[in-house]
């Protein structure tokens, strides 16, 4: 077999083959008359033309004597073409297999007609090289089966594997549909800062930089969502935005450092009134990109239909991790639960350790839509407390399929409880807490000014896009996940 080295060094000669010849390889422009899906679909009303060009990228050649059949694809759909030596001329019949690779993008013109076997197929009068390859596709049954590879290489799987280059068509859609449903309920598209000063807005640790003219670090955002309230107090009451954010965190099957959100807010709103939106909009997108409302998932039917479950933040760890009284369990008591459960947490406070046996026991097993709310205060600081419970805060997180899909809360817009929030957080970064949030005085002054009473809601594009295309690791989702160097 031979080796790449040796592949790219033919390819490389047929490459000089056309440079002799006074032929560019790579010109500037072609012009098919319509897309292979086009020419299929039309194939009746195109076949009365008497000339037709079609252009697209070789994916397999089939040959003897003086026939040549080829399929070409161009992202839209593959067709069929007949190089015939009688038609075309011995040069350029020639030519054609002196210097055609499967991987080549080519353009052919001619005349459409229908093989005994009944294949619709273009005849060619005439052809030309668009841009040759030097490098061969991987073979087409066994492809890119080193997982690694497949991410490093995502453009050679989804040219390769129509189930990929699906999920990401579906992707797309789920985005799509989620801005037509935002817009038409009112909210206003907008787009707000990447690199930021502090990187504020969730619990998380940044990815830092440094601007070499200004001589200050900066951050990538870890959200958007300070940015989007301050939108609110500037006189817009329903704003979204979709797009990347970065946390310097793990890698695992539900976490990239980069990933894509869409957040929300909207003024005079709050948390139970964002749940019902919440609900509307997930069952009207699984219904857009799938046509149903019974999804499966790693095994599992899930059915988007019905009302979705509603349980307490405390209630779930009492059903699912057996803890008695939650809210009443010392910090040592829950460090021994952790323990018995695998997970490290002792020192950390109680809500981290609430956060990690959660995580551990009770996460995995809420498949069906459910909705949890009302948090322990102290593991959300930009969230309103609950009226008559200030323990807990206004907040839900969206949970199917094991994996946490929406986090929402009414937003917090007292400025002084916000700064003593901000305060316990600058002290639990002293204590050496990474992810907890810097102290935004900016922010806060924004506050000051007012900013309406407001529910604001973030929701996952990676992972609600694991859930709609049956996908078990976010990388499978992401078009380039982010790998170790090699």
């Amino acid at each position: 077999m031979a080796s790449l080295d040796d592949i790219r060094a033919t390819r490389l000669a047929k490459l000089a083959l056309l440079q002799k010849k006074g032929i560019n390889p790579y010109p500037i422009s072609s012009a098919p008359t319509v897309s292979l899906a086009a020419a299929d679909r039309d194939f009746e009303k195109l076949a009365k033309k008497k000339k037709l060009t079609l252009a697209g990228r070789v994916m397999a050649l089939r040959g003897q004597g003086g026939l040549v059949f080829a399929d070409i694809f161009d992202g839209t759909g593959k067709f069929q073409v007949l190089i015939k030596k009688d038609e075309l001329g011995a040069g350029q019949f020639e030519l054609w297999n002196d210097a055609v690779d499967i991987g080549d993008f080519v353009e052919v013109t001619g005349a459409l007609f229908t093989t005994k076997r009944t294949e619709k197929t273009l005849q060619a009068k005439e052809w030309r090289m668009l841009a040759k390859s030097l490098r061969p596709l991987p073979e087409k049954w066994h492809g890119l089966t080193n997982t690694e590879e497949r991410f490093r290489k995502r453009y050679l799987e989804t040219l390769m594997n129509e189930e990929t280059r699906s999920r990401f068509i579906l992707r797309s859609r789920i985005i799509s549909a989620l801005r037509a449903l935002l817009d038409s309920e009112g909210f206003l598209e907008v787009e707000t800062s990447m690199l930021q000063t502090l990187a504020g807005g969730t619990n998380a640790e940044p990815f830092q930089t440094h601007h070499n003219t200004l001589d200050f670090d900066l951050y990538l955002r870890i959200a958007p969502e300070l940015d989007l309230k301050k939108l609110l107090i500037g006189g817009y009451p329903k704003v979204y935005e979709i797009g990347r954010s970065f946390r310097n965190e793990g890698i695992d099957v539900t976490h990239n450092p980069e990933f894509t959100t869409l957040e929300w807010y909207e003024a005079y709103s709050d948390a139970e009134k964002q749940r019902a939106f919440v609900e509307k909009a997930m069952k009207k997108i699984v219904a857009s990109v799938s046509g149903q409302t019974i999804i499966s998932f790693d095994g599992n039917s899930i059915d988007v239909g019905k009302p979705f479950a509603v349980i307490s933040y405390i209630e779930t760890l009492q059903r699912y991790a057996l803890i008695a009284v939650p809210e009443r369990a010392t910090e040592k008591e829950l460090s021994l639960k952790a323990a018995q459960l695998g997970v490290k947490a002792e020192g950390k406070g109680a809500e981290k350790i609430f956060d990690a046996i959660f995580k551990k026991a009770v996460r995995h097993k809420l498949i069906q839509p459910t909705f949890v709310v009302d948090y322990p205060a102290g593991m959300i600081p930009l969230a309103k407390e609950k009226e008559g419970r200030t323990a807990f805060v206004d907040a839900f997180q969206l949970y199917a399929g094991g994996m946490e899909l929406v986090k929402a809360f009414s937003e917090l817009n007292d400025p002084l409880e916000q700064a003593r929030r901000f305060k316990l957080e600058e002290e639990n970064r002293a204590k050496g807490d990474k992810e907890a949030q810097p102290n935004d005085k900016d922010f806060v002054e924004a506050l000051e000014y007012g900013m309406p009473p407001a529910g604001g809601v973030g929701i996952g594009i990676d992972r609600l896009a694991m859930l709609l295309t049956d996908t078990h690791n976010i990388r499978e989702v992401i078009f380039f996940p982010t790998l170790r160097p090699k």
